[in-house]
């Protein structure tokens, strides 16, 4: 694969991303990772990211790519992304997010599944 600067950000950005969410549980990592791509990324980084995580050996972490299947593809239906439509609307799972006030600068972290 031929990495431009921009490939290189957008791995960089989705790994720091799944960094972050390893700190979390378990069970809100992947959601963690795809509602902020989802909530945070416009449709030409998502469309590029695409393009990257099909793509072998682009340089994502394991849990960018569990994440993967449940960001929204540009031009597919949403039904398996998570973050998206009313579920947007009304902030991230759990009730966080910028309708509950959460900061734009905060990453949304799903509440942990019991």
């Amino acid at each position: 694969m031929s990495e431009t600067s921009t490939d290189a950000k957008i791995v960089r950005m989705a790994n720091q991303i799944a960094t972050f969410f390893l700190s979390q549980p378990e069970t809100v990592r992947a959601d963690g990772v795809a509602t902020h791509i989802n909530k945070f990324w416009e449709t030409r980084m998502r469309r590029r990211f695409f393009d990257l995580i099909d793509a072998p050996d682009a340089g994502f972490l394991p849990l960018v790519i569990e994440a993967s299947t449940r960001i929204k593809r540009p031009g597919e239906p949403d039904a398996a992304a998570v973050g998206v439509r009313a579920e947007a609307a009304d902030g991230a799972p759990g009730g966080k997010g910028v309708v509950a006030g959460e900061s734009l600068s905060e990453p949304s972290i799903p509440e942990a599944t019991t």
